[in-house]
């Protein structure tokens, strides 16, 4: 083969490459486009029509009422502990399971698929049933939103960190069982020191997306800011609720800040 078929070859696969990649946008745009109609974006009409009460609700928002913010500093309390309680239980369970959910450390592929399973399900029921569930089974409170957190996050959590222990290095697993360390060895000193920054990068992540759930956990009985928020949005205080959502912004901005920081520390 010359240098210039060669050549021709290269051009003529990337071309094929380039285009199966277009025909894969296009498709994915077409969905998204099918979504949107369907959902009822592209009715002008309604929007329009929409236009007064949406004006009326901006006027009855602003300026925000911050003179109950007294009142809002333990339910904001109570959901910066949720978050931070929601988390660490779901570390706790998330990475024994994890190591049961990756092929290179679970001990048999039954456990593997059943892990797998198990944590596929946890993920698909939204915390915000699992909070009506918990408040209807322990009572109002922040425990309920605790638990809710936690059992919805083992199911995500665990599946980022099994993914990240996957995805190892293979030659320090096999030299050490080849030295003959047992499993828990080849997994605390070949498999952990590999995935730590993954492991912390996702936990802190999720310490984040935490507080904002449990934000929203408090409108189903569930504690924390947010049966503040339920109760001015119940009694139409709607200068309330945008000074409520303004104080949520700014616990939001410091707990991401504070989470940049911890990972800037922890690299």
């Amino acid at each position: 083969m010359t240098a210039s078929t060669s050549f021709d070859a290269i051009l003529t696969d990337e071309r094929r490459s380039a285009m199966r990649g277009a025909r894969l946008v296009g498709a994915i745009v077409c969905v998204c486009l099918i979504s949107l109609w369907l959902t009822g974006f592209f009715d002008a009409k309604r929007f329009v029509e929409s236009g007064p009460a949406i004006q009326q609700l901006a006027a009855e928002m602003v300026p925000p009422d911050f003179s109950r913010w007294r009142s809002w500093l333990k339910p904001l309390l109570d959901t910066l502990a949720m978050s931070i309680a929601g988390t660490a239980l779901a570390v706790i369970f998330s990475l024994p399971l994890a190591l049961l959910a990756a092929p290179n450390t679970s001990p048999h592929r039954l456990v593997y698929f059943t892990v797998r399973t198990l944590l596929a399900f946890l993920r698909s029921v939204p915390e915000i049933i699992l909070g009506v569930l918990f408040v209807a089974a322990v009572g109002f409170g922040a425990l309920p939103g605790v638990l809710a957190l936690a059992l919805h996050s083992v199911g995500m959590v665990g599946k980022f960190y099994a993914e990240a222990i996957e995805h190892v290095d293979p030659k320090p697993l096999e030299a050490a069982r080849a030295a003959g360390a047992t499993q828990a060895q080849v997994i605390l000193h070949a498999v952990l020191p590999q995935v730590l920054p993954q492991l912390t990068d996702v936990t802190i992540y999720r310490w984040e997306y935490h507080f904002r759930a449990s934000a929203v956990l408090g409108i189903v009985g569930a504690g924390g800011i947010g049966f503040e928020l339920i109760a001015a949005l119940r009694l139409l205080n709607y200068d309330q609720v945008s000074a409520i959502l303004l104080a949520i912004l700014a616990c939001v901005i410091a707990v991401d800040s504070i989470g940049a920081f911890l990972r800037r520390k922890l690299k």
